[in-house]
């Protein structure tokens, strides 16, 4: 189970750090990226979007990303550690 968990898990994080790094990014409706982009934003959306409502308005910066991977690697220690 750990064995498959584990991979899982990293490949969330990565996903999360890929939204942040796109987020930054300005890309038009036009773009040949923008499917990556609607892609990486409609299976993280749904996650991101309780915590942010959870989460105090911190001056327009978003920290849910933040608090989603401290989250993934808080689960994902203890068990890479039985690994």
């Amino acid at each position: 189970m750990a064995s498959i968990l584990v991979p899982l898990l990293q490949l969330a994080s990565f996903v999360f750090i890929a939204r942040a790094i796109v987020s930054w990014l300005p890309i038009s409706p036009d773009s040949g990226f923008a499917p990556v982009r609607n892609f990486i934003w409609s299976i993280t959306e749904p996650v991101l979007r309780p915590i942010r409502q959870a989460l105090p308005q911190m001056g327009g910066i978003d920290l849910s990303v933040l608090a989603v991977i401290v989250l993934i690697n808080f689960v994902l220690t203890p068990i890479a550690l039985r690994l």
